[in-house]
């Protein structure tokens, strides 16, 4: 199925309105939250990282109550267990039956707060349902839903209780962003309003779960051409050889970038994929997904530095020679 122009441009129409009714909680980080909602509409997890008090949370909890579904905060902690995120099954001695309660992953929008303070054990609840979408407990499996997200948050700065999210669970995020401090006039707008401490208490829903699952097939539709995915390949290939990195990005990585790539063009009202939008969310959706080579990590090297230097070195199709 081809998409339309007037398809696109409803999902255009509809993206701005999401991505300015979070705007209501997050002021001067637009782009940010055109990739969180872009990552909603893809279906993916969003890894939020930054320095405490730049409102990542803030962000996540504005997303959640934008969407017109259940939604639930985990508050990771080193004696979280990962039966506090899933759910357990409990006997009921008056029907004589084991019961299965649900945990707060079962959520359209699981906000994970500081993620990275649990132990690598509850981490690993997390793995099989954001790749699946479903948990399973004693043997057996319980579907959360459609649509769900998890949106994680971790500071780099306190590495003290905390615990390193393995490359496995990295994998599974759709894109890792950052908000950042916020500029001069932005920072002095926010001080005026100083006395409104739940900025994201302003926030209504304004979109249906059942409304996400239509944009998010509608995206799936979006043209690619062989040659932009071609130029996609080649990226990720250059991440598994280029000599600061020890991990490259995995086929998973590939395919979620193809996937981001179409929302982000429909996001602009475009029925099809262009180097441009590979461009653009290459660094957010591949970065996190490489492991940098230890002397290259001690010299300052990031993995966000490797993929900015690839998209420099791979020339995109419309550049080619003939």
């Amino acid at each position: 199925m081809t998409v339309t122009q007037e398809q696109a441009d409803w999902f255009a129409d509809a993206f701005g309105k999401l991505a300015d009714n979070v705007n209501q909680a997050i002021l001067g980080k637009d782009h940010v939250v055109r990739l969180v909602v872009a990552a909603m509409l893809t279906s993916g997890h969003v890894l939020l990282e930054d320095f405490p008090g730049t409102g990542k949370t803030v962000l996540a909890k504005a997303l959640a109550k934008t969407l017109d579904g259940t939604n639930s905060r985990i508050q990771f902690t080193p004696d979280l267990l990962p039966s506090d995120v899933t759910g357990v099954t409990i006997y009921d001695q008056g029907k004589g039956i084991f019961e299965f309660h649900k945990g707060p992953i079962f959520a359209s929008i699981v906000l994970a707060d500081e993620i990275n303070r649990a132990s690598p054990k509850t981490q690993s609840a997390l793995l099989e349902v954001m790749e699946e979408g479903r948990v399973t407990v004693d043997g057996v499996s319980h579907e959360v839903g459609n649509p769900f997200m998890v949106i994680a948050t971790q500071n780099p700065v306190e590495q003290a209780g905390t615990y390193t999210l393995p490359e496995a669970q990295l994998d599974r995020f759709l894109i890792k962003t950052s908000l950042g401090y916020p500029d001069h006039d932005t920072a002095v707008t926010l001080l005026l309003d100083s006395s409104n401490r739940a900025r994201d208490s302003k926030i209504t829903p304004i979109i249906a779960s059942g409304s996400v699952n239509t944009m998010a097939q509608l995206a799936s539709d979006v043209f690619v051409d062989a040659a932009v995915l071609s130029y996609l390949n080649e990226i990720v290939t250059a991440t598994r050889t280029d000599p600061s990195s020890t991990l490259g990005v995995s086929m998973r990585g590939a395919l979620a970038l193809a996937r981001a790539a179409k929302t982000w063009a429909l996001s602009q009202g475009r029925t099809y994929v262009t180097p441009d939008d590979i461009r653009d969310l290459a660094v957010p959706v591949l970065a996190h997904r490489i492991m940098v080579e230890p002397e290259a990590d001690f010299a300052g090297v990031t993995a966000e530095d490797i993929v900015s230097r690839i998209l420099v070195e791979v020339a995109p199709p419309a550049y080619r020679a003939a």
